[in-house]
């Protein structure tokens, strides 16, 4: 009896029609960031980048969007668990009311914010008695990029917690050991890599927020002036400054997608 050679599997190829409109998505794409490159002013990019506001709106960005991050783990972690974890009624509903500020118009975020935290807001009394003001400080900027940045880290975490084994959870429960130590040495290890992928998420976003932040921050240098900011500020004044600003952000968004975003984004699990 003879026995049959095994089938060969076939090479798939990708369809000559997905080629074009590949091409031209790629195309709208990249363009943009070609023209900004091309149409920098490198002779003057020193002395651009050399003014003191430029230092200040950087290390002022990437301070709020540190603390905007931090945020946004601490508070995210935590929602991501809730949501993935517990059946509750309305759970629907609180996830696609955490989804929300990504579709969000960022103004109407930041009017949001206004109505909720500022002075005639829902806790604005609350506030003022304890001699607090969150609007137009850092402290807003930093709130601002939180509430548009938190998002990412909840579904990227969230997806990973519903796609792991709650075995390993499971038996660490049989062996005695209780939520907090099962939830800190066994399920956060697992969606470590889930985890690192929203914080970098969230980091880009909470650098490149802008809408949000104007309306419920502000614009003042040194205080509220983030990067993208003072962009739009001097796109009115100054189109070549609002050029090499925005270089600026550029070159530390690809640089941090680029040494620990790309990684982590491919081996965590996609929501």
């Amino acid at each position: 009896m003879s026995v049959a050679p095994p089938a060969r599997h076939r090479r798939l190829t990708a369809p000559v029609a997905l080629g074009p409109p590949a091409a031209l998505g790629l195309l709208f794409l990249v363009l943009p960031l070609v023209g900004l490159l091309v149409r920098a002013p490198w002779r003057r990019l020193p002395d651009l980048l050399a003014a003191p506001s430029v230092g200040q709106a950087l290390r002022l960005s990437l301070v709020c969007a540190v603390s905007a991050t931090a945020v946004s783990v601490v508070l995210g972690v935590p929602l991501a668990w809730l949501l993935a974890r517990v059946a509750f009624p309305g759970r629907r509903l609180l996830r696609t009311l955490v989804t929300l500020p990504l579709v969000l118009p960022p103004v109407v975020g930041g009017v949001a914010l206004l109505n909720a935290l500022g002075r005639r807001g829902l806790l604005g009394a609350e506030l003022s008695a304890l001699g607090v003001s969150i609007p137009f400080t850092t402290a807003g900027v930093v709130l601002a990029e939180a509430f548009v940045a938190m998002p990412f880290l909840v579904l990227t975490v969230e997806g990973a917690l519903a796609g792991a084994d709650r075995r390993f959870d499971e038996a660490a429960a049989t062996l005695g050991a209780g939520s907090w130590t099962v939830f800190r040495r066994v399920t956060l290890p697992l969606i470590g890599p889930s985890v690192a992928a929203g914080t970098v998420l969230s980091f880009a976003r909470a650098l490149g927020e802008f809408g949000a932040t104007i309306t419920f921050a502000g614009n003042l240098p040194g205080t509220t002036q983030t990067m993208p900011l003072a962009v739009y500020l001097a796109l009115q004044t100054d189109p070549d400054a609002a050029v090499a600003l925005a270089l600026v952000l550029l070159a530390v968004s690809v640089g941090v997608l680029l040494l620990v975003g790309n990684r982590w984004l491919r081996a965590a699990p996609r929501p």
